[in-house]
């Protein structure tokens, strides 16, 4: 029985001058993903105006951003230029896990910043005395064990079945789906657990926030000025439109109807919510809040004109 020790991972498989391309335009979106996240990072770190609750959420995420984006795109980045496009047992299963894992920490990381905009617009007066720095670090540690601790039992326990050919996976990351599919026999109980854990971590924290934000639009619309609607709106939008887009994406992979293109669909969605997302969430983030800009504007060493 011919064994698997490595798996053949075709990506965005297309022709010479076209792979040249997309290797060109998946570096650029890397790399100004990881400049913009990282002048976030450094912003709120050095910046004393932004040592508030909602702004260490923000420097937080913008960090989980670069190793999310980290854990796929520079593989996909090596299958381009690769002739054999493999891919190890077990660095499949490495970018499994982190994939997975990294996805999960973001979508608890997403309920918390909704459940911070939450006390700030329905509870302002004891916002202060709730969202301390201390319970925001106990927050953020929380969000990164979540994510973190559920899909290595899965994961373990694929990695110990027999995958005995074919080797070649489909897709522009080791998934899960492909990855089954390759299984020499059934495994219904662990593929039970993965898609639990999923569902778990896409549908829990989006139903969260819905009901969060459902809270604070009918909190909103009982303020009498429209100065103090619009303000309340614009604190959150920034967090909605990452919000939309990011379960957006995933929402499709899983209610998309099965076609002939459901592969190709799946790699294009793929790559906009681990990698996309990614890189708008710093322009997001920094068009509509001033005191974000200014500490970028700092950062990147650009001057700042003061009245």
């Amino acid at each position: 029985m011919y064994v698997v020790t490595e798996f053949v991972l075709l990506g965005f498989h297309a022709q010479r001058e076209t792979q040249h391309f997309l290797f060109s335009l998946i570096l650029m979106v890397y790399l100004i993903t990881l400049l913009g996240n990282g002048a976030i990072v450094c912003a709120v770190k050095s910046d004393r105006k932004l040592h508030t609750p909602m702004y260490i959420l923000l420097g937080n995420f913008a960090f989980l951003e670069i190793w999310y984006v980290s854990s796929s795109v520079p593989n996909m980045l090596v299958n381009i230029l690769s002739e054999t496009k493999t891919i190890s047992f077990l660095g499949c299963f490495l970018q499994f896990y982190f994939f997975f894992s990294l996805g999960a920490t973001e979508s608890v990381f997403l309920s918390v910043m909704g459940y911070d905009r939450y006390l700030a617009i329905c509870r302002p007066l004891h916002y202060p005395s709730i969202m301390t720095r201390k319970v925001c670090v106990i927050f953020v540690c929380v969000s990164w064990v979540i994510g973190f601790l559920p899909f290595s039992v899965p994961i373990i326990l694929m990695s110990k079945l027999p995958f005995c050919g074919p080797n070649i996976i489909d897709h522009i990351v080791c998934d899960p789906g492909p990855l089954f599919a390759l299984v020499c026999v059934p495994a219904p109980s662990i593929q039970l657990i993965c898609y639990t854990l999923s569902s778990l971590f896409i549908f829990g924290p989006f139903l969260f926030i819905l009901g969060s934000y459902t809270l604070v639009l009918r909190a909103v619309l009982h303020v009498p000025s429209g100065a103090g609607q619009t303000k309340a709106f614009s604190t959150c939008g920034s967090h909605l439109m990452v919000v939309s887009l990011f379960y957006g994406t995933l929402m499709v992979v899983y209610v998309s109807p099965t076609s002939r293109n459901s592969t190709r669909v799946q790699k294009i969605i793929t790559f906009v919510y681990s990698a996309m997302t990614p890189l708008l969430n710093p322009f997001i983030y920094s068009l509509r809040n001033k005191d974000m800009k200014d500490a970028l504007k700092k950062v990147l060493g650009l001057r700042t004109n003061q009245n």
